[in-house]
């Protein structure tokens, strides 16, 4: 069966602005991870809270082509509230943001792998699979 990968909104913004740190060039990591994961038929899970993310840096028009620059491997989930719910007690229990809580949380119910380089996902990995994108490639 292929894997899934829930995307860290920062891993999407990596792709977009080819972004780099000290020592990596995040936006080349992060394409070749796209691409390997397109290669595989593989799939990438979002949900409306990563686009209410890029939508504080981005435009409709921006979000949209750079979804659509990987359509056929994306696969929407919903958030619902017992999600939102155990999100918002993973969040003060952890002392972690409620956005992450709630992706880290999603990434689960959908057997899906995270895919960031976000220090507060460390809290969650008794619930869910880490993986920075250079670990994919």
């Amino acid at each position: 069966m292929a894997s899934k990968y829930y995307l860290d909104t920062a891993i999407w913004r990596d792709l977009h602005e080819n972004r780099k740190d000290k020592s990596k060039n995040l936006g080349e990591l992060a394409f070749e991870s796209f691409k390997k994961i397109r290669a595989n038929k593989e799939k990438i899970v979002y949900s409306d809270l990563v686009v209410e993310e890029l939508s504080r840096a981005y435009d409709k028009q921006t979000i949209n082509k750079l979804f659509k620059s990987v359509s056929e491997a994306l696969e929407k989930v919903e958030i619902n509230d017992m999600q939102l719910k155990e999100a918002a007690d993973l969040s003060k229990k952890l002392n972690i943001p409620l956005g992450d809580a709630v992706h880290g949380v999603l990434a689960r119910d959908t057997n899906a792998i995270m895919v960031t380089r976000d220090r507060h996902f460390r809290k969650l990995k008794d619930k869910i699979t880490i993986k920075k994108p250079e670990d994919l490639i």
